[in-house]
């Protein structure tokens, strides 16, 4: 036997039924695979490519506020089949699975903490949860949080995720447009700041509503922000639309967000910024 057939490494061969551990993860942008391990200490960000990965509400709490400062606000308030709204398969079908998804009864999460020890209120939208879509369970725990923060005197930071409102949840679902842009109006009549971080994706009603309103707007390197999808849009003006149309960074240099800015920033960016806007450094 050649010495070099006898040292040769074998690869690991994979047993039916065997635990693979999840060891690792494939970046979608550049098809790297990057170790979990390494991919949460950089805040969920490819480090061969900056690609900004999707993050379930509980992966996005853990990336920005400060560790042990969440205090959960929502989950009591479960959604119903008013409708009793029924396509290739029933609501009521749909809810359950996506709850045991998740693990939360709806497509948000929000409760309060600190961000560099400064106080916010903090809803953040769950794409995992059937699209984050914007249903009467959501546009209630935005509404509550917005409340809340007036009440105690805090900032409101929503981190928006969603692909807009809840088909089957129809008319019921467009309402929460009109109720959570009235409830956000508190905020300003206390004199209390908003800030809205929109990632990818934040589409349809959900950025004709809340997400757009906010005295100031972040977004996400490369996140799709819109309100129709650019092929509805192409298809409809039967023109090709510009490059980069509707990213972050197209959106930036045409004025409809504030400021693009990297996850692996965004802590020290907000905490700045709701210092200036409540005055806290000059309190300091």
């Amino acid at each position: 036997m050649a010495l070099d057939r006898f040292f040769r490494r074998r690869r690991p061969q994979l047993q039916p039924g065997a635990d693979v551990p999840d060891l690792w993860t494939q970046c979608p942008a550049c098809k790297e695979g990057v170790y979990n391990r390494d991919l949460e200490a950089n805040a969920y960000v490819c480090p061969k490519c900056g690609h900004h990965i999707r993050l379930d509400a509980a992966q996005r709490v853990q990336v920005l506020l400060d560790e042990g400062s969440f205090r959960q606000l929502s989950g009591r308030v479960q959604p119903t089949d008013a409708l009793n709204f029924q396509d290739t398969e029933a609501y009521t079908d749909r809810l359950r699975r996506a709850q045991k998804k998740t693990g939360r009864p709806d497509a948000i999460l929000t409760g309060t903490g600190t961000i560099l020890d400064v106080p916010v209120t903090l809803a953040v939208m769950d794409f995992a949860f059937s699209g984050g879509s914007m249903g009467s369970v959501v546009g209630e725990e935005i509404a509550r949080a917005a409340e809340h923060a007036a009440e105690h005197g805090t900032p409101l930071v929503i981190v928006t995720a969603s692909g807009g409102a809840r088909m089957q949840e129809s008319a019921l679902s467009l309402m929460q447009m009109a109720k959570t842009t009235v409830a956000l109006e508190t905020l300003a009549d206390r004199g209390l700041p908003y800030v809205s971080v929109l990632t990818d994706p934040t589409t349809g009603g959900v950025t004709a509503s809340f997400a757009t309103i906010a005295d100031v707007i972040v977004a996400e390197p490369g996140a799709l922000i819109g309100f129709a999808g650019p092929r509805v849009i192409q298809q409809t003006i039967r023109q090709s639309l510009p490059e980069g149309f509707q990213r972050a960074e197209f959106l930036l240099e045409h004025g409809m967000v504030d400021a693009v800015v990297d996850r692996r920033e965004q802590r020290a960016y907000l905490a700045s910024l709701l210092g200036l806007l409540t005055h806290r450094e000059e309190s300091a």
